[in-house]
This record gives C-alpha cells, sequence and structure tokens, in this order.
C-alpha cells in the first residue's frame, strides 16, 4: 500500500478542527466491546496498534489521528487484517476527548499511550501540544484504577512536560523516577524505530492510575 503524504504538523487549535466528531457504535466496531481498551493517542499510521492488536487479541485497541488521511490508510490496513479488536478515529482529542470518554463502554479503558507528540517548538505555540492539564484530569476520570499511561518522546522539554502534567495530577503516580530504558510494549512506533537508528536518546515514563472512577 503506497503511503499518504500528509502535512507534518497539524494546527490543534484552528477552526477547521474544533468541531467534536461524531463517535461509532463500539458495540459494531469492536468484536468485543467489554475487553479491557488501550488508547493510542496521536497514533499516526496507526502501525503500533496494528501490532498490538495482532499480539494481544483479548484487548481492544483504539488509535486517534487528527491527519485524517492517516485514519484512511489505517482503516484500510486493519481490514486486510481482518482485525476485530482495532480501530482508528480521525479526531482532535481537544475537542472531542469529553463526548469520547463518555461513549466508550464502561470501565474498559486500561491503558493510554502517547508517543512522540508534535513538539511545538516555539513558546507561542507550545498551547499546541497534546498533553494539557484539561487532558489529564478527563483522562483520569475514565481510565481505570490501576489502569497505565505510557509517555515518550525524543524532544527532552516535550517529554518532561508530559511527565511533569501527569505528576501535577493527584490521580497519577509515576512507576519510576528515571527514564525507561526500554519501550515495555517492545513494539516501537515508526518515528522510534528512525530515532533509535540514529543513536538518539528516547525519554519514557509510566504512570498508574490510582483511586475511583465514573
Amino acid at each position: 500500500m503506497a503511503l499518504v503524504r500528509v502535512r507534518e504538523h497539524v494546527n490543534p487549535l484552528s477552526r477547521k478542527y474544533q468541531n467534536p466528531v461524531a463517535m461509532p457504535d463500539w458495540g459494531q466496531v469492536y468484536g468485543n466491546a467489554s475487553q479491557p481498551l488501550h488508547l493510542d493517542i496521536g497514533c499516526a499510521r496507526g502501525k503500533f496498534v496494528l501490532e498490538m492488536a495482532q499480539r494481544e487479541p483479548n484487548w481492544n485497541f483504539l488509535g486517534l489521528e487528527i491527519r485524517e488521511p492517516l485514519v484512511h490508510q489505517a482503516l484500510a490496513s486493519r481490514d486486510a487484517l481482518g482485525l476485530q479488536n482495532l480501530h482508528y478515529l480521525f479526531c482532535n482529542i481537544n475537542t472531542s476527548i469529553c463526548p469520547l470518554l463518555a461513549s466508550l463502554e464502561p470501565r474498559t479503558l486500561s491503558r493510554i499511550s502517547i508517543q512522540f507528540p508534535d513538539p511545538w517548538f516555539k513558546r507561542k505555540h507550545q498551547k499546541r501540544r497534546v498533553v494539557q492539564p484539561e487532558i489529564v484530569d478527563q483522562l483520569s476520570k475514565y481510565l481505570i484504577s490501576g489502569g497505565t499511561v505510557f509517555v515518550q518522546s525524543d524532544v527532552l522539554d516535550v517529554a518532561q512536560e508530559m511527565v511533569d502534567r501527569f505528576s501535577e495530577h493527584p490521580a497519577f503516580s509515576r512507576q519510576h523516577s528515571d527514564w525507561l530504558p526500554n519501550n515495555p510494549f517492545e513494539v516501537p512506533t515508526e518515528r522510534e524505530v528512525g530515532v533509535l537508528s540514529l543513536n538518539n536518546p528516547v525519554y519514557r515514563a509510566v504512570f498508574q492510575k490510582h483511586g475511583g472512577n465514573v
């Protein structure tokens, strides 16, 4: 399948992406909607969750991506493999997080990954970064007790900001004081493969949710 060419960065605050998307009927999307769910925020071409869905058939996987052509291509890859535990959704997490989380089967959201999000280096653009306090707070309300959040980036400032945002929230506890040397899922993203091939560092951390759920 030929790769779709898209813009590397999309401004989530632009008017084009301000309307929440309609949520599907998850009972129609997944073969078993009651399985634990792994949410991958900013999945790009979706190859990470594509591989994970094949490795863990007793889990459901949902990849979110703001670049719609990538979602169409990812869905075609899923369909070619006939996977019933994987879905991709075109959405802006900033505007769609509340209806998305509320639409999920109760107490199924068990893992979240946020990997190599757009860094938005300029200070005036950093409000476009995906891990904002409001996002962390919403995730805390729906992630099951004991559920985990995995974050990673090859940009230290971005990784540290993600760690700070989750550390500041009372529902989350960092599982290791130092950066993790390896990806705990053992399935690298395309970006991760590229970074490691250049012998550049990747900064990783895992958080666990404690307390109750909605």
